[in-house]
């Protein structure tokens, strides 16, 4: 049985400290209003025994000053405070969950979802009605103040004060596994957040060769990289053991850097292969590289599934007409095409964008190892306006969407809202203290911005993004609809489809369906009788001339 071997840990009576700091020569904590010294070890950890319970706050003691510990598993008054004693037990009622077993996967930010852990639970029906079979949360390790993405975390251990802390977010978990629904943690390996970033006083956890534009990068590689490694690694244990996660999402693998002979997340990969919890990794990269998907055996890392960004893309640039960024490599539906057959679009191909070859065949992996979407929080909360599609392409086109991607092969994700037609935009929103960092962001984000800058730091803009609630019904049924389809007689991943496309539209078949969508008038050869349609103008069977809507029929033998 898996046990954490670094923080603070209850054994019986007693609580064990363990510590990394391989540059100090000795190191005090203080418990409450008590100091005690710490025993050095091999390797530069630090340990101790102190009688003390569950709900105690320390800190370990820098020129007079109390730092949180880097292990911390709670933070209640946040990253510049004292840590507490958390005990990991919970009267878990799990024990005939399955895991997920058919991914449909919702992606949320907690606190535009339902303010906290708890509000999120309550929309846990909600969401089993919806058909939904995992929820993905956005990072809820502790960051400063109380809203922000989660990827200016600053502490991996520490669940976010604001949220609910450590009991909320099991309560959570407890709760979507007894309705049949897993959890998927998001979390965040490439790099720390700017404000209550202690890490460096306790030793050398980042890297000195490389940086992120988004803080300082783990030391994965370098001298000492071991036990950062080791620290990494419980991580991933701890969110899987202690709060029966059901995965994890890498964020950014791109920009984890590691020359190492094994690189981490085949380290992180194997760990989780060999604990006795199971769990899914699943990847973010915009490499179109196979590699990380791939299994060892073809020199891969072996995790068990990446976003693949260029579905999104084609989708989006064809529908908006939007050319700016990375758009521009995309637009025409021909790449839907393409996306929806071969994954990558750009797969070894040139591309005007990056202005060099980008990507490398698929080949015949499977479906299940590719997450695909029409928009999520990176799509739409770092647009200018933060616009959702549907306030983009109006409610018409917006419901044909689902139609390519939740169909399609590979293992859906929608966004928060998107199934009703959300259209409150999810902004970026930060509640940072420190006026430095506050002026460097306000700074960097006038110069990228221009004349659609607002507020990172206002309450105003981080309400602006919750959710509305405002449910349109229609396009509610027809996601529940398209989900039962999905889980249901389309559940398989076989990449074996086909796809045609013309100047009307694109239609593309898996199995004994037909998948039409329409824009403009197009003739469907296929036979089949209408199962779900966007709207009236489907005719109920084909072969037939189609136009201004989206349908899936069924093969009429």
């Amino acid at each position: 049985m898996w046990k954490l071997d670094i923080g603070a840990n209850l054994e019986e009576n007693e609580v064990k400290f363990r510590v990394w700091a391989p540059f100090l020569k000795s190191l005090k904590i203080k418990v409450n209003d008590r100091e005690f010294d710490l025993e050095e070890e091999e390797k530069g950890y630090f340990s101790t025994y102190v009688k003390a319970k569950e709900g105690d706050r320390y800190g370990y003691l820098f020129n007079g000053n109390e730092i949180p510990d880097p292990v911390s598993r709670f933070q209640p008054e946040g990253v510049h405070k004292k840590s507490e004693i958390v005990s990991p037990n919970f009267n878990w009622e799990d024990k005939n969950w399955k895991g997920i077993e058919m991914p449909i996967i919702y992606e949320m930010h907690v606190g535009a979802f339902g303010n906290d852990f708890y509000g999120v639970a309550k929309k846990i029906p909600y969401l089993r009605e919806l058909g939904i079979t995992a929820i993905e949360l956005m990072p809820v390790s502790q960051f400063a103040g109380n809203r922000n993405w989660g990827y200016d975390g600053v502490m991996l251990y520490a669940v976010q004060n604001s949220y609910g802390g450590p009991k909320g977010l099991k309560y959570l978990v407890n709760e979507a596994h007894k309705n049949g629904i897993g959890v998927i943690i998001d979390v965040v390996y490439n790099h720390i957040g700017p404000e209550g970033n202690y890490l460096g006083l306790f030793g050398p956890y980042f890297s000195s060769r490389y940086k992120t534009p988004w803080g300082p990068i783990f030391n994965f590689d370098e001298s000492w990289s071991d036990e950062v490694r080791h620290y990494v690694i419980q991580n991933v244990l701890y969110w899987i053991n202690e709060y029966h996660a059901d995965g994890l999402r890498l964020d950014a693998v791109h920009s984890i850097y590691d020359m190492s002979p094994k690189h981490i997340l085949r380290e992180i990969m194997e760990t989780v292969e060999k604990n006795e919890r199971k769990a899914i990794i699943i990847a973010e990269s915009d490499l179109n590289d196979p590699r990380i998907i791939l299994p060892p055996v073809k020199c891969g890392y072996g995790l068990d599934a990446q976003w693949s960004d260029d579905l999104h893309h084609a989708i989006h640039a064809f529908f908006t007409g939007e050319r700016d960024s990375y758009y521009e490599d995309f637009g025409e539906i021909e790449k839907i095409a393409k996306a929806l057959k071969d994954v990558f679009v750009y797969d070894g191909v040139y591309s005007k964008f990056r202005k060099k070859t980008h990507g490398f065949p698929v080949g015949n992996l499977p479906g299940n190892k590719f997450v695909v979407y029409c928009q999520n929080h990176d799509q739409v909360g770092n647009r200018l306006d933060g616009k959702r599609i549907i306030s983009l392409v109006g409610k018409e086109k917006a419901k044909m969407l689902p139609f390519l991607y939740l169909l399609s092969p590979y293992i859906p994700m929608l966004f928060m809202g998107e199934e009703y037609g959300e259209e409150n935009p999810f902004l970026f929103f930060t509640d940072f203290s420190d006026a430095e960092i506050i002026k460097g962001l306000r700074e960097g984000r006038k110069k990228e911005m221009g004349k659609y800058y607002y507020e990172p730091q206002s309450e105003e803009t981080f309400n602006r993004s919750k959710l509305s609630w405002k449910i349109d019904e229609e396009l509610l049924g027809l996601y529940k609809a398209l989900i039962s389809l999905r889980k249901g007689e389309m559940r398989g991943f076989s990449r074996d489809i086909e796809v045609k496309t013309n100047q009307g539209g694109i239609i593309y078949t898996r199995g004994r369906y037909i998948i039409v969508i329409a824009l403009q008038k197009m003739k469907v050869e296929y036979k089949g009788e209408l199962i779900i349609s966007t709207n009236s103008k489907c005719p109920q069977k084909i072969p037939a001339e189609v136009e201004g809507c989206a349908a899936v029929y069924k093969y009429n033998e």
